[in-house]
């Protein structure tokens, strides 16, 4: 995956104008990951003994992925360009992958999944603040 964003980027036919290439490319990157990890361990949450304490993680997790999912989709499209769309999603973003992180670290004593989901998150909340940086 990692070349084919890249690769895909290069390929535009258009200008990209201003716009950070290695800093768009890991953001896109990090959503997409940051997207599969939170809904595997949404997953892992439900199969859980104790599902019921870990509803609130489920649902960040859930919350994360989709907005993760629609930035990277977000990003990926370059066509009729707005910035203030992007800044936009890209702070949403920052914002789910913070909260799904801080929530998903409360567990990461007991679960493993919610570890490695903790990690996703603050690896992609960086990557969408180093880009909303890099927009000025």
């Amino acid at each position: 995956m990692l070349t084919t964003v890249k690769d895909m980027l290069a390929t535009y036919p258009a200008d990209l104008g201003d716009v950070d290439r290695e800093k768009l490319t890991k953001c896109i990157e990090e959503c997409i990951a940051c997207a599969q990890t939170c809904t595997a361990c949404a997953d892992a949450c439900l199969s859980e003994g104790m599902v019921g304490e870990l509803t609130k993680c489920i649902r960040t997790d859930m919350d994360c992925a989709d907005i993760c999912n629609a930035t990277a989709a977000v990003l990926s499209r370059h066509t009729g360009y707005d910035a203030n769309i992007t800044r936009a999603i890209l702070q949403a973003c920052a914002t789910a992958c913070k909260a799904c992180g801080d929530e998903c670290s409360s567990h990461a004593d007991m679960h493993e999944h919610c570890r490695l989901c903790a990690e996703a998150c603050r690896s992609c909340e960086q990557a969408c603040n180093d880009l909303i940086q890099a927009l000025g």
